[in-house]
């Protein structure tokens, strides 16, 4: 039998909307902010804007906005599905590590079966946006996911995850001007280039943290294999050889001040970036970690499209 608005527990079938439990939104609810959490959801800012950046300079203009729904949501669903497989195959190291035992999976506050339906249907949504944008995109999708899955493993084995890792998120500025232009260019590949090094070189300050964990099983890391004052050297260069293909990207693109003076504000940030994080120091990682490299992302997109845009 339905129930009734007065009863407090649903709305009644004449509203037009079948009766649910009081309890099943609260529980959907909280079980959305979980898996959010849990795939960081947040630092989809760290890759949407240079995809926006790229797809711009792609259209030499705003795309059409059905591409761009598009893009975003292949972007959605890639990285989902990235980091749903980095968790399950985490899991038992994640449970070992003080910093991150209290993630979803190890502390049961979700199942496996839940994570790994998760991690299908995001799969779905990107092949499924990969097909509608063109057959380009759909053809390499396959390929994309083959290297955002294979990451989670590299850091058993190599050191250089963090390159890796900035692969897979250089895929996001490539992805998106094929997907504007159903082929490849030079322009694409320099600024996918800028954020593999860029990645690489913030990931490396944010594995600091896990140093001494990485060596006690066994894990590869620059922090872990070179040692903090060897990784932020390291870093430090992958964040310079960013600026450089930065400088190229816009010299190609045929860029102005605008685009120019967000490469300049770029520098500031790394340097920022690299100055509240030493070696016997890493109390501010999260600051040079959350803070300057979303500035980065957003700041560079912004005066590069706008740079477009006012030509």
């Amino acid at each position: 039998m339905s129930a009734t608005k007065a009863d407090g527990v649903g709305a009644t079938k004449a509203d037009g909307v079948s009766a649910v439990p009081a309890m099943a939104s609260p529980q959907a609810a909280g079980r959305l902010r979980t898996t959010l959490t849990m795939i960081k959801f947040s630092h989809t800012l760290f890759a949407l804007p240079f995809a926006l950046l790229s797809a711009v300079l792609a259209a030499g203009g705003w795309p059409p906005l059905a591409t761009l729904c598009k893009i975003l949501l292949a972007m959605v669903g890639a990285r989902s599905a990235a980091m749903a497989h980095n968790r399950l195959a985490d899991r038992r190291l994640d449970a070992q590590n003080p910093r991150t035992a209290s993630r979803a999976l190890p502390a049961g506050a979700l199942s496996v079966r839940y994570v790994w339906g998760f991690l299908i249907a995001s799969v779905a949504l990107f092949v499924g946006a990969a097909a509608s944008l063109n057959r380009l995109t759909l053809l390499l999708s396959p390929v994309a996911l083959a290297l955002l899955f294979t990451y989670a493993y590299t850091k058993r084995f190599t050191a250089f995850s963090h390159l890796v890792l900035g692969l897979c998120l250089a895929l996001a500025p490539v992805g998106a001007w094929i997907a504007v232009t159903g082929s490849i260019a030079w322009l694409p590949i320099l600024l996918g280039l800028a954020v593999l090094f860029w990645t690489a070189g913030f990931d490396v300050i944010y594995a600091l943290q896990d140093l001494a964990f990485d060596r006690r099983v066994g894990l590869k890391s620059i922090p872990a294999r070179f040692g903090a004052r060897g990784a932020l050297v390291l870093s430090a260069l992958f964040h310079a050889v960013m600026v450089v293909l930065l400088v190229a990207v816009w010299r190609m693109a045929g860029g102005g001040w605008i685009f120019l003076a967000g490469v300049a504000a770029t520098l500031l940030a790394l340097l920022y970036q690299h100055a509240i994080v030493r070696p016997g120091d890493l109390s501010r990682v999260d600051a040079a970690f959350f803070t300057a490299n979303g500035f980065v992302s957003v700041v560079l997109a912004v005066c590069g499209i706008a740079d477009v845009l006012t030509r």
